[in-house]
């Protein structure tokens, strides 16, 4: 007779699916009691990464744009034909597309058809993702030694972490980023691991990472107990004001920054599983959906946040074209992505940020954005690379390449972005514009009433743009400020509640220490400007004046 053993703490989750490990087996208490229970090593499910002899290659699934894509879905695509009419060729203005253009496959699997708008988050294998190897492109390929470095400080936390990742300078390289506001080297980290010191080769950086937890109070209850010194006076409050303050208030995320683990400082914040999925597939607040725009390192994955981060990423994209001309480079695309979770933020306003971050982090990491979300543009109809030196086999891993891109304006499709954008964020557009063009609230009302419908229904008629969006993709022109006031509604009070909040959890000190950083990279980056403005050749020297 067997058992499996169960602990409280993982819920309804059995451990073979959670250490990935054969149960542990308790012979029967009949037999004399001399035996020994096999020791299972804890491992928390992973994606398989590639391990190629160097860092570079597309993600699995991503097929080139000399070839055809067939794992993904057209996912934007217009309609069938119907016999109503239907707008003429001449009317749609269609990009003259290259030779060298991807093909978009016309198939349509059931799963591939309908993951972003009726994403089943409630998933908790990876076998339960549409595809084998979906969500694959979110894996960056970072040194193997300071990805184990970063894991190792994981593992100083007995408190479960179901999902985790690290972001930001200290663990991916910013163009321009400056060297006077770190601190010297030998005081930062006080003795980090020989990987992370190669790495941040030259002034050291705080770590940042983003903790997904399953029961906030529980978590806190035990790291608490474990890392006293993490928090500030609020711990002394108890878990269940801790865990309180982080979900009732900004963005649902609670930040321990400067601290020391494993010989290195870090920063970490602790979110709820279920905040961080509702954000990152319907953008209640875009806080922590914007961080996962760029490129992180995800150290621990979940199948849930997985596929909730990859609408996530695909609402990006849609969000992006609408900001962009019909033709554009990558990185207007991906500048346009990571400007997202900027707009509206307040530090952005105040002399508290790099005012170049957005162009310095797009510079810096373009192929990693390329990985990122290269596979998402093959497989969306109204996207395609237009430029031949997409030909070349090593374009893809190229940081000097800046492809050119086109996008379809038909407003059929365009009306089908709008239609496929995150839930929460898609109503305040549609607010925007009941306003703009002026419809009666009755009418209104009722056009919300059918989309509530639509979204209920079963089927490919559901996923499609109506009178109302098509309408607002024909504002060509307006479309572009509505799009920036609904972000920046989006994103500036959560950010504000946010920023006051951290000044509770973290502490005065730590606090000042953190604005006072961000000062001192406002002023090198308003210094490195003036140099750059003095080495330019003035206009004088390139026109000098005709002699009279």
């Amino acid at each position: 007779m067997t058992f499996r053993v169960i602990p409280s703490i993982l819920g309804k989750r059995r451990l073979v699916d959670v250490y990935n490990a054969a149960p542990v087996l308790i012979p029967n208490l009949s037999r004399p009691p001399l035996c020994t229970v096999p020791l299972v090593a804890r491992k928390y499910a992973s994606v398989a990464e590639h391990k190629p002899t160097q860092n570079n290659g597309p993600p699995p699934g991503y097929i080139s744009i000399k070839g055809h894509n067939h794992s993904g879905s057209n996912v934007d695509r217009a309609p069938r034909p119907s016999p109503a009419p239907a707008l003429s060729s001449s009317a749609t203005k269609t990009p003259n597309l290259s030779s060298h253009s991807s093909t978009k496959s016309d198939s349509r699997s059931l799963d591939a058809a309908d993951w972003d708008q009726n994403p089943n988050l409630s998933i908790s294998k990876f076998s339960e993702l549409p595809q084998k190897n979906f969500g694959v492109n979110q894996h960056m390929i970072i040194n193997e030694e300071f990805k184990e470095a970063l894991r190792q400080i994981l593992w100083k936390f007995k408190a479960p972490i179901r999902y985790a990742f690290a972001y930001g300078s200290g663990v991916f390289t910013q163009k321009g980023d400056p060297s006077a506001v770190s601190f010297p080297a030998s005081t930062l980290h006080p003795n980090p691991p020989e990987a992370i010191t190669k790495v941040q080769d030259g002034p050291q950086k705080m770590i940042d990472f983003i903790f997904g937890v399953s029961y906030s109070q529980h978590w806190h209850s035990l790291n608490l107990q474990e890392h006293r010194d993490h928090y500030s006076a609020v711990g002394s409050l108890g878990s269940y004001a801790v865990s309180k303050l982080q979900d009732s208030f900004g963005a649902g995320v609670y930040f321990n920054p400067y601290v020391t683990v494993n010989g290195t400082l870090i920063k970490y914040g602790v979110v709820n599983l279920d905040t961080l999925c509702r954000d990152l597939s319907q953008w209640d607040s875009l806080y922590l959906a914007g961080r996962l725009h760029k490129p992180v390192k995800i150290l621990r994955d979940n199948p849930s946040v997985r596929l909730a981060n990859q609408v996530n990423l695909i609402s990006a994209v849609r969000t992006a074209l609408l900001l962009l001309p019909p033709e554009f480079t990558e990185e207007q695309l991906y500048s346009t992505i990571a400007g997202i979770s900027y707009m509206g933020d307040p530090r952005m306003s105040l002399p508290a940020e790099d005012p170049k971050k957005v162009l310095n982090i797009v510079q810096g990491q373009l192929p990693n954005f390329r990985r990122l979300y290269a596979p998402l543009i093959e497989n969306l109809p109204n996207i395609s690379f237009n430029d031949s030196v997409c030909a070349h086999e090593d374009w893809f891993d190229d940081p000097h390449i800046n492809a050119k891109l086109a996008q379809d304006m038909d407003p059929v499709k365009r009306g089908n972005m709008v239609r496929r954008l995150p839930k929460k964020f898609r109503e305040k557009l549609y607010f925007e514009y009941q306003a703009k063009f002026q419809i009666p609230r009755g009418e209104f009302n009722k056009m919300l009433e059918d989309t509530k419908d639509d979204e209920t229904s079963t089927g490919f008629r559901r996923q499609q743009g109506g009178w109302f969006e098509q309408r607002i993709a024909k504002d060509t022109e307006g479309i572009q400020t509505e799009v920036r006031q609904v972000i920046e509604k989006t994103i500036r009070w959560p950010s504000i509640v946010q920023t006051f909040k951290g000044i509770v959890t973290a502490g005065f000190g730590r606090s000042w220490r953190y604005a006072m950083e961000k000062r001192e990279k406002h002023r090198a980056s308003e210094a490195r400007k003036r140099e750059e403005a003095v080495q330019k050749p003035s206009s004088k020297d390139a026109d000098p004046k005709k002699e009279q």
